[in-house]
């Protein structure tokens, strides 16, 4: 199944089939419906998520077993999962109907304070660090091995580096790639979120954090890669806020900055993501890099 055939009417089917006393609720489109997950509106209070494609599955039972043991333990709400639906009229993976959280996407324009979110952010992450870890998913393919070892993306930033040429300082990007590798992680593996982006990120009216979403790459291991958002987001202050209050050392900030330089360098060249996000990816790819050429 395409993710264009994945639309409004296609989830009022499901849910009048699966959950008749849901039936009557209108389904809408949402103003950003994501990429892994298509999202709808249900009514006033509820949505409807519904994985885009196969390798998005694992995220479904997942959210649905772990997001309400983790949720008593965190200081923003997250999604609450409400039911669980089965394959069906043609929609072939399982998919889940959440509790509505209201929220606007967050974005540099739209935070009241940049600073006061990166404290608000990492009282969160370090709250989801501080989670009970045992059974949790152990980071792997489900998660597309975020919070596990970055040598599993070795061969596609190199590939990345080669095809960018003279776009990008190759020899300072060889350098942070193989710093990250070379970081090694101490310590038990902690609960990591793995999407910790821009559009995961919700504000209230003031512009301020109000919750966090999409703990679909979530799981168990070294939480480096939720650091990422240093350099997506952050930046000046609220970057110097954000690693003062995280605890994290300088390994693990090497191996967030390869996480950034890979998922930056991957993208700028990918025709699916459009020209503001390759712009975007040049900017955070530049950002890694100048970092790293101030503290050689």
């Amino acid at each position: 199944m395409h993710r264009d055939e994945i639309d409004a009417a296609l989830a009022a089917r499901l849910v009048a089939a699966q959950f008749p006393e849901w039936a009557d609720l209108p389904v809408v489109p949402v103003d950003q419906p994501g990429w892994d997950n298509r999202t709808f509106r249900l009514g006033e209070a509820m949505s409807v998520r519904l994985p885009s494609a196969a390798a998005y599955v694992a995220s479904v039972e997942k959210e649905h077993t772990w997001l309400p043991r983790l949720a008593p333990r965190l200081p923003l709400p997250v999604p609450v999962p409400l039911a669980l639906g089965a394959p069906g009229g043609g929609y072939p993976w399982p998919w889940s109907v959440r509790r509505w959280i209201d929220g606007r996407v967050s974005s540099r324009e739209r935070i009241r304070d940049l600073a006061a979110f990166a404290r608000d952010l990492a009282g969160f992450l370090v709250a989801l660090q501080g989670a009970d870890a045992t059974g949790g998913p152990a980071a792997g393919a489900h998660c597309f091995h975020r919070g596990g070892s970055l040598s599993v993306y070795d061969a596609e930033t190199h590939e990345a580096i080669a095809a960018l040429g003279s776009r990008i300082d190759g020899a300072a990007a060889t350098e942070v790639w193989q710093a990250a590798l070379k970081a090694t992680r101490t310590g038990p593996p902690v609960w990591f979120h793995g999407d910790v982006a821009a559009g995961n990120l919700l504000l209230d009216d003031e512009g301020d954090l109000a919750a966090v979403i999409d703990f679909g790459t979530s799981g168990v291991g070294d939480p480096a890669c939720d650091l990422v958002i240093a350099w997506t987001l952050l930046d000046g202050e609220s970057r110097a806020e954000f690693r003062r209050l995280m605890p994290a050392d300088d390994a693990m900030w090497a191996r967030a900055r390869g996480w950034a330089l890979w998922k930056s360098l991957i993208t700028i060249d990918n025709p699916y993501a459009g020209q503001w996000v390759a712009e975007e990816s040049a900017r955070v790819a530049e950002e890694v890099l100048a970092e790293h050429r101030g503290t050689r």
